[in-house]
């Protein structure tokens, strides 16, 4: 049953496919709860040969012609992970407090309102009538974090079996990966991002897990990723009329992450989160009543009559006071500390070189690719390993790469069978269209830029572990959000944790935006890049999207305006720098209209 009452105010999120597979091994026993990609079975599998042969377990390989090969990969993996965490956790509450060093850094990694230390103090000072029933409260107190999980929503390719017949609907990819996780014995949420699944959303009603038992309780929370309120409550209702509940809204910003970036029609994320403040309680209630009308219909357990239910922001956040401002004035449970963390190699898994390639890296080295073959926009590195190999294989004539786990095969566009627009076969296909001049360069130069997300996503994982890839790929692609440009070095999970509440300011880089700031001239940088897109629609809908967009930006500004009027942020100073590069973005936002709209038509 999971334990809400979490010691800490932040979560590490899900980074890439390896950056975070094994971030509940290390930082779990200390209360802090991240998130664990499980849509690569091959990786888990090879992490769980890893883990069980350093932590001396029993490794049974589990074979791709085993029936549920990939659920039962993704079971055994939480399962190894879980049952590690709980190892590590028991040592640490059972031991000797005093003298235990890992239960001494669990209290120094604690925020300063944690109620914790000072339980633990009152327990030394009692009279041993006492102290029993204060230890029991204390070690209430003294939680794991979770290990939540994520699906892409949109990583649901359906798979065949071994003779090329079509498999049923559960056995897609994202059907997998939920009942691997529902069949687990990890104690977290499925963290549902990129967009509704109705078939996958359907899906879950197979687990009695996501329901609550007689005392309203859920054994395995939901957790949706959101870009705006209108998102939160369509999938949220979706949800709730088949008696699931949500349990965490995590919004995140559209560009200012890490990994693909859902960009918004314009609409900021100071807007959108005073738009979850003021409509929370309204948001709760909706959802609750129908929940519990869709329970009692199904003759099932109902919810509590308080049953747990958070509103979490994440994207770009470099400070305590930029943290401390979201969580207080937007009234958010937690939020969510990503990219930084990559720096931290007691909390993630970057192997050496990209590490080395990170701490060089100039702000222009971090850019808005067109790598994913998803045909979203991903946020790359131009210096990784990952980036290097897709050049040299482009100058050798050989573009595209061999394709081998086939998450991402969903075109159709040359072959009855989808294939993965990063691949080689796809890439030479288009190079001949191209030759043939029956494509344009654009169009080209969008399809080479294409990378292997599976293969270059997972790496790092392996590498940090100090084995080698399968088929010895060991470039690496790596998706750090814009705000890591800021920092430099590499930091202890203390340092760095000390920064998130403010105990210690790590040393950023000076020309560092607020976190606001950064957003908007995201944004202005996208916009000014979509005014320059050739037109390939109709002028009228392509000016009406523009002006949309231009508009929400500009009400959002002023949004910005109005509020540094009535909140302190960091100091006065940082206040007026705020209000000057908001009214100068302002302007750039303004000059955008007009005549660059006229030309259009």
């Amino acid at each position: 049953m999971q334990n809400y009452s979490r010691a800490h105010s932040f979560h590490i999120p899900v980074m890439g496919l390896g950056y975070t597979v094994d971030t509940p091994i290390k930082v779990a026993k200390y209360g802090i709860s991240s998130v664990v990609s499980i849509m690569d079975d091959h990786l888990l599998e090879d992490m769980r040969k890893i883990y069980s042969t350093k932590y001396v377990r029993e490794f049974i390989p589990i074979s791709d012609l085993v029936d549920d090969y990939r659920a039962k990969r993704i079971t055994a993996y939480l399962d190894l992970t879980q049952s590690i965490i709980e190892e590590q956790f028991n040592k640490l509450i059972h031991g000797d407090w005093e003298k235990s060093l890992e239960f001494q850094k669990y209290l120094n990694l604690l925020p300063a309102e944690s109620p914790i230390p000072s339980l633990l103090e009152k327990i030394k000072s009692s009279p041993d009538s006492e102290k029993f029933h204060l230890k029991e409260v204390f070690k209430s107190l003294v939680n794991m974090g979770a290990v939540d999980v994520n699906i892409m929503t949109k990583v649901d390719k359906i798979n065949s079996d071994k003779s090329g017949k079509e498999l049923p609907r559960e056995y897609s990819d994202a059907s997998s990966a939920l009942r691997g996780f529902a069949n687990s014995k990890a104690n977290g949420s499925v963290v549902f991002s990129a967009g509704m699944n109705p078939a996958l959303y359907s899906y879950a009603e197979q687990f009695s897990e996501f329901f609550p038992n007689q005392f309203g309780e859920i054994s395995k929370g939901i957790i949706l990723k959101v870009s705006d309120y209108r998102s939160a409550l369509i999938q949220g209702k979706f949800l709730a009329k088949k008696g699931l509940w949500v349990s965490e809204f995590r919004i995140e910003s559209g560009l200012n992450c890490g990994g693909h970036a859902f960009a918004t029609d314009g609409f900021l994320i100071g807007p959108i989160l005073e738009e979850f403040k003021t409509k929370r309680n309204e948001l709760f209630q909706t959802l609750y009543e129908t929940c519990q009308k869709s329970l009692e219909i199904k003759h099932l357990n109902t919810l509590s009559k308080s049953p747990t239910f958070k509103i979490t922001y994440q994207g770009g956040i470099g400070t305590a006071s930029e943290d401390s401002f979201l969580r207080e004035y937007y009234e958010l449970d937690g939020t969510g500390w990503g990219s930084p963390f990559l720096l931290v190699p007691e909390a993630t898994s970057v192997d050496n070189d990209t590490l080395d390639r990170l701490l060089k890296a100039k702000k222009s080295d971090y850019f808005l690719s067109d790598a994913s073959p998803l045909g979203v926009p991903f946020n790359n590195l131009r210096t990784s390993s990952g980036e290097e190999q897709r050049l040299k294989r482009i100058k050798n004539n050989r573009p595209g790469s061999p394709c081998y786990k086939k998450f991402l095969s969903n075109n159709t566009e040359f072959t009855e069978k989808p294939i993965c627009t990063a691949s080689r076969q796809y890439q030479i296909l288009k190079s001949t269209q191209f030759e043939a001049g029956e494509i344009g360069s654009e169009e080209m130069d969008k399809t080479i830029a294409k990378d292997c997300l599976c293969e270059g996503l997972s790496a790092p994982a392996i590498l940090a572990a100090g084995e080698t890839p399968r088929r010895n790929l060991k470039a690496v692609t790596i998706c750090p959000g814009p705000n890591l440009a800021y920092f430099k070095g590499t930091f202890t999970l203390k340092e760095m944790v000390d920064h998130i509440y403010g105990k210690l300011s790590l040393k950023l880089d000076i020309e560092r935006p607020h976190v606001l700031v950064k957003e908007l001239q995201l944004y202005v940088t996208f916009l000014k890049k979509e005014f320059e897109n050739k037109v390939t629609e109709k002028v009228a809908k392509r000016e009406a999207y523009l002006e949309k967009f231009r508009n929400n930006l500009i009400q959002g500004v002023e949004y910005y305006q109005e509020l540094i009027e009535k909140v302190e942020v960091d100091s006065t100073a940082i206040l007026a720098k705020m209000s000057d590069q908001f009214s100068k973005i302002k302007g750039e936002i303004e000059q955008l209209s007009t005549p660059l709209l006229t030309s259009l038509t």
